[in-house]
């Protein structure tokens, strides 16, 4: 299996990680009182603080009657950030989230941090079990322009096509696959999109998401290590046998 030092790259085209850890929390619990304790947790290391609100809107139509409309308040989340924003703690009302901003390096460099402080987050939420864990890499990738076109092809071994290649030009794409690995019943989420052309190179959205629906533990660190290991090594594969070699040497230039 692939690991994250086969894929060592020089300059990730990484602009986002985002691991999350979806739990199942005590009944009743509501995220607003768990402002202050959480304050007390992450804010030394993390100083910049900010509150995610949710709104709901509903509608009722009772029979004969007019509709009636209900609107519903309350915290979705808890961001905490260090002082240069590129690394953050989310407290959310499903669970836990570690993001880190580019630059990144790899995940076993922040491994140690993700555990520290989702250990804060198991003392301060006491969380019943965990449902879901995901992994989610936002890459950009800028492709240079030959003769004023790109071909896709030359980059990406899995991609959008055109019914008529010869008479059309991709303005624009949102290409999506989802799947499921069948050895280990990970999910995997996979979206490829176009930015706006940028200069000489036209930029490209690699959105690479792998996700375990498997119940454990919220206690048994070791467990979720486990599984965040092999939900990399499968974002590996699937980034490494998505890209052409001439696309993965893009990454490695000084």
């Amino acid at each position: 299996m692939m690991n994250e030092s086969q894929l060592k790259l020089r300059h990730p085209p990484i602009v986002e990680a985002v691991m999350d850890i979806e739990c199942d929390l005590p009944p009743g619990q509501q995220l607003a009182a768990l402002q202050g304790k959480a304050l007390e947790c992450f804010c030394e290391r993390y100083p910049i603080f900010r509150t995610q609100l949710i709104q709901e809107h509903q509608i009722a139509t009772p029979p004969g009657g007019q509709p009636e409309v209900s609107v519903r308040h309350g915290v979705q989340a808890f961001q905490f950030l260090q002082d240069d924003e590129k690394q953050l703690v989310q407290i959310r009302a499903q669970g836990f989230s570690f993001n880190r901003l580019f630059p990144y390096t790899n995940l076993y460099d922040y491994l140690p941090e993700i555990e520290r402080t989702w250990r804060l987050y198991f003392e301060l939420a006491a969380p019943v079990q965990v449902r879901l864990i995901r992994l989610r890499y936002i890459n950009r990738i800028l492709l240079p322009f030959s003769g004023g076109n790109v071909n896709l092809d030359d980059f990406f071994k899995v991609g959008p096509r055109l019914p008529d290649e010869e008479n059309l030009t991709f303005t624009g794409f949102f290409n999506q696959h989802t799947a499921v690995e069948e050895q280990t019943g990970h999910q995997i989420n996979i979206v490829l999109t176009s930015q706006p052309r940028d200069g000489d190179q036209l930029p490209i959205i690699f959105d690479n998401s792998v996700a375990s629906l498997e119940n454990g533990e919220a206690a048994d660190w070791d467990w979720i290590l486990t599984k965040i290991q092999s939900l990399q090594n499968l974002k590996n594969r699937i980034f490494r046998n998505s890209l052409t070699e001439k696309c993965l040497n893009l990454f490695q230039q000084p």
